[in-house]
């Protein structure tokens, strides 16, 4: 059977005689079994599903007995449905919708809603919607079924004006209608044409003709591109609006169904506040202290936790033999050799060069500070002599620890200060007067400008701990010698635990002297002895040392949380640059530079890599034997020349008169002694020398002679005051070297006896402070760390130490491996919640079924559909996970308040906005993975039968 462009065809016959089926083949919604459709001489048995969905939303438009309008939108919406399928902009979309419904008379009804119109007018939107895009043919099923006789009449009158320009194939049960109004009456019975009032000429159509040349690519082009045009697609969010319009006419549900989902949300949100109000917390506190705790690069420096692992490993690794017996355990080895394989020297003096070229380092710290090798030496002085200050030795005078633990204290640096066991009271204050302002109330004097300027440190409360008092010389520190082991022998003690009090000006009044190292040690028969036991030495040493001036008195910042300053006195870092250079220029380093393989202070030669380090004993005695014999030849061959200018320093009158003096004058010297001969004169003279601390005549020091040592040396001219230090400097000599070729050997070594000495190379530092400005800018510097060791070779990669690092990152793991326990048991409520979500969706699609018929009539696609319900699970995913995050910010607060009331540490639960968004993001993943099966069942549910169900 054939139809013409524009008649109105009625099709009767009784019930299943196959006049719906018919007109469902036509519309493209069934499927023909056998024969073909034709649509303007073109075949449809090779359609495919997007063929038939573009067929059916440009050239069929459907008018229903039960009208199968979308109750959720408004009129407006269903007419503009199928134009939103044909990809029609939103302006021209509206504009067609508008002007189909003013042709069927319903322009002024928009904005109702389908439920809100009588019969009549919602057949009349059916009408407007299946006349929207203009279709070629118009499918009526029993369009006046459900209406009254006027009503009736008036859509018969609609549908026949606009047959002149279109086809309109109507089924009825009505033959007065279709007599009345139809053009061509078809009449069927049992599935077959019985009856046909006006059929056209010509029924058989011709088949299509191949074409006779190949299309060109051009033509392909332009057919593909038409193809595209005339395909359906529904917009995501067309998708959203149809389901959010459908959520919204079951509020309460839709609501039960987010709260539902949310409450996995909930508690992960809630889990993640207070780890990331702890994190929060474990980062101020980082950032607080960073200014106290740098990142620190000593020149030796070996990884703790390599060395515990390495050594639990070769632990395990070693146990494997049978337990029949018990065995020794290599660990002292393990332990000697791990420490030194793990130990490494950094080449500080390359690093010191990098970090001074980078331009960046400046913006990210508060100050890189260098500290060297060199000790601080400060003593104070008093009438009952001098007291040491720096290096503090007040504990190991209580007896609270040996000087062995004192010095390893002491190269503990700043591992010391981290954990509060810090003995000494001087450190070097940051270069950065800035933070110093931010941290310290400058509360007398003021901040020290010049490098033998320092400041005392109080407390907030104006408070110094009396231990810095002790060691600062403010309280006797000897009422405390030994108290701590006659405590332990039980007997009685009393320590000071009056409240003192000291002004201003008392404080600022106070005086220090700085001595370098090398002034400890005096030369003595050609080597360097330490004379830090000889107390007139000292007094003297401590005299003529650099007076250091308290200029300035410090309080901590009621809100500073950290204090840079770690002793109570801080001194500036040119202090220490001053008493680099001061050591440099001493006569004992000098001597020790020019003579590096001799130890200044034994005069032995150290040892060397070629020398022989043991000799057995006899070769040893043989040696000292021939040592002994060299040494009394070389003295008797000196002896002659040694007795002549002993004799002629001690006047002895057998001795020759020196030349250039008279016999009146050396009369004179006998008179000026006060020896009545010669004889005497030289027993004198003998007696004084024998007695004499010679490198005191060397050095022009006459403090620690005796009266009649004094009287002496002033009875010598000064011919005898030269020769004297000749003959001096000549024995010095001669010892030295008799040491030096003694065949005996050094036990130190030249490095460690510059160390001793407090040598240092400014361009070479014994460690590098570095101090971020904040958190993020010290993981700016580890990464300028990281390119440096990058950019070099193995031998000269940097190791530092970050302690703060160290300290939280610890902490921070164990929270992180809690909330992630605590995450995945709260998953499983999600997982439960996303389950129930997709039981949720499939009953939608139960309860939408008629829709899915609906719009797979109008050339909505399987994906479509699918999108339709994909985004109704959108929806709820995001409600769910918006609800949750609400709840959460709200739980927040009661949650912070326990938190406040139970601890005292400032920890605050917050949800970040970074989590808050991905745990939305993760509730739209999950309701949309659940949402994906009952979507499928959607779209592959039969038109026919979804448009039956009501």
């Amino acid at each position: 059977m054939d139809f013409r462009e524009n008649e109105f065809v009625s099709i009767l016959g009784p019930s299943g005689c196959g006049k719906t089926t018919l007109l469902n083949i036509i519309g493209g919604l069934d499927r023909y079994t056998s024969g073909d459709l034709n649509i303007n001489g073109k075949s449809t048995k090779d359609f495919k599903d997007c063929d038939w969905d573009s067929y059916r939303n440009h050239s069929i438009g459907f008018v229903f007995q039960s009208y199968n309008l979308i109750p959720h939108q408004t009129v407006l919406s269903n007419v503009e449905l199928a134009l939103t399928l044909s990809g029609v902009s939103k302006s021209e979309r509206r504009e067609r919708a508008v002007k189909a419904l003013e042709q069927v008379g319903l322009g002024d009804q928009l904005h109702k809603k389908p439920n809100q119109m009588s019969g009549g007018q919602m057949q009349r939107v059916a009408i407007a919607r299946a006349l929207v895009n203009e279709p070629d043919i118009l499918l009526a099923d029993e369009p006046t079924g459900a209406l009254d006789t006027e009503t009736s009449v008036q859509i018969m009158e609609l549908l026949k004006s606009i047959s002149k320009d279109k086809l309109i194939i109507m089924v009825t049960h009505n033959p007065e209608l279709a007599m009345k109004y139809s053009s061509r009456i078809i009449k069927l019975l049992d599935g077959k044409v019985i009856d046909d009032s006006d059929p056209l000429d010509k029924n058989v159509v011709e088949p299509i003709k191949k074409p006779e040349k190949e299309p060109t690519k051009a033509d392909k082009k332009a057919a593909k591109k038409e193809r595209k045009k005339l395909k359906t697609s529904m917009s995501f969010l067309t998708a959203l609006s149809l389901s959010r319009n459908n959520l919204m006419t079951k509020k309460a549900r839709t609501l039960l169904t987010s709260f539902a989902g949310s409450i996995g949300i909930i508690g992960i949100a809630l889990i993640l506040s207070i780890s990331n109000g702890v994190q929060l917390y474990i980062d101020q506190v980082q950032s607080d202290t960073l200014s106290s705790y740098p990142l620190q690069i000593t020149k030796t420096t070996a990884s703790i936790g390599e060395i515990m692992n390495t050594m639990a490993k070769n632990h395990e690794d070693s146990a494997n033999h049978d337990k029949d017996k018990v065995y020794s355990q290599n660990a002292m080895g393990e332990m000697i050799n791990t420490l030194m394989e793990e130990t490494k020297v950094n080449n500080l003096e390359k690093f010191k060069k990098y970090l001074d070229d980078n331009s960046d380092l400046k913006d990210l710290t508060s100050d890189v500070q260098y500290t060297y090798a060199t000790t601080l030496n400060v003593f104070t002085e008093s009438d009952s002599g001098v007291m040491q200050v720096n290096p503090s030795t007040l504990l190991e005078d209580m007896g609270y620890m040996s000087s062995t633990q004192m010095e390893a204290m002491s190269m503990s640096g700043s591992m010391g200060g981290m954990m509060g066991m810090g003995t000494d009271v001087w450190s070097e204050m940051i270069d950065n007067e800035e933070l110093i302002d931010k941290q310290y109330d400058v509360i007398a004097g003021r901040l020290p400008e010049k490098y033998n300027e320092v400041v005392l440190v109080v407390d907030k409360n104006n408070e110094i701990n009396d231990y810095v008092l002790y060691s600062l010389g403010l309280l006797d520190p000897s009422s405390l010698n030994g108290i701590v082991r006659r405590a332990m022998a039980g007997e009685d003690i009393s320590v000071d635990s009056e409240q003192h009090v000291y002004t201003y000006d008392e404080l600022l009044d106070l005086k220090f002297k700085v001595v370098p190292t090398p002034d400890f040690y005096k030369k003595k028969d050609g080597v360097w002895e330490d004379m830090t036991g000889d107390e007139s030495y000292m007094k003297k040493a401590v005299a003529n040392g650099t007076e250091i001036s308290v200029v300035g008195i410090l309080r901590p910042d009621e809100d500073a949380s950290s204090a840079s300053i770690s002793g109570a006195i801080g001194y500036r870092h040119d202090l220490m640059t001053y008493l680099i250079d001061e050591v440099d220029k001493s006569e004992i380093v000098k001597e020790q530079i020019a003579n590096p393989d001799i130890d200044v202070f034994t005069g032995l030669k150290f040892k060397t890599d070629e020398t022989v380090a043991d000799t057995d004993s006899s070769s040893e005695t043989v040696s000292d034997s021939t040592a002994d014999t060299e040494s009394k030849a070389d003295k008797t061959a000196d002896s002659s020349d040694t007795d002549k200018k002993a004799g002629l320093v001690a006047g002895d009158s057998s001795m020759e008169i020196p030349e250039g003096m008279t016999e009146e004058q050396y009369k004179a010297l006998m008179e000026q002694s006060g020896a009545s001969d010669t004889g005497e004169l030289a027993d004198m003279g003998m007696n004084a020398m024998g007695s004499m601390d010679m490198s005191a005549i060397q050095g022009g020091d006459m403090s620690s002679l005796t009266e009649t040592q004094k009287k002496y040396i002033a009875s010598l001219s000064d011919e005898q005051m030269e020769l004297m230090k000749q003959m001096l400097k000549e024995q010095s000599d001669t010892n030295a070297d008799q040491l030096a070729n003694s065949g005996k050997y050094s036990t130190s070594n030249y490095d460690n006896n510059m160390k001793t000495l407090g040598y240092s190379v400014v361009e070479d530092p014994d460690s590098i402070n570095i101090y971020p400005v904040d958190f993020a800018s010290k993981e700016k510097i580890i990464d300028i760390i990281d390119d440096y060791n990058d950019s070099v070779g193995e031998e000269d990669k940097i190791e530092y130490t970050d302690y703060v690092g160290l300290m939280m990152s610890s902490i921070t793991s164990i929270i992180n491996a809690i909330s992630y326990v605590l995450i995945a048991f709260v998953a499983i409520s999600l997982v439960v919640s996303s389950i129930m979500i997709g039981i949720i969706t499939y009953i939608s699609v139960l309860e939408r079924t008629k829709e899915i018929g609906i719009l797979r009539s109008i050339g909505a696609s399987k994906r479509d559909i699918s999108r339709v319900f994909n985004a109704e699970t959108v929806i709820v995913g995001f409600v769910a996970g918006a609800l949750g995050i609400i709840i959460s910010y709200l739980l927040t607060i009661p949650i912070n308040m326990i938190i406040a009331h139970l601890t005292d540490v400032p920890i605050r639960a917050s949800i970040p906005v970074s989590a808050a968004v991905i745990l939305i993001a993760i509730s739209v993943c999950l309701t949309l993975i659940a949402g994906l099966f009952p979507s499928r069942v959607a779209a592959k549910k039969d038109p026919v039968i979804a448009l039956r169900t009501e």
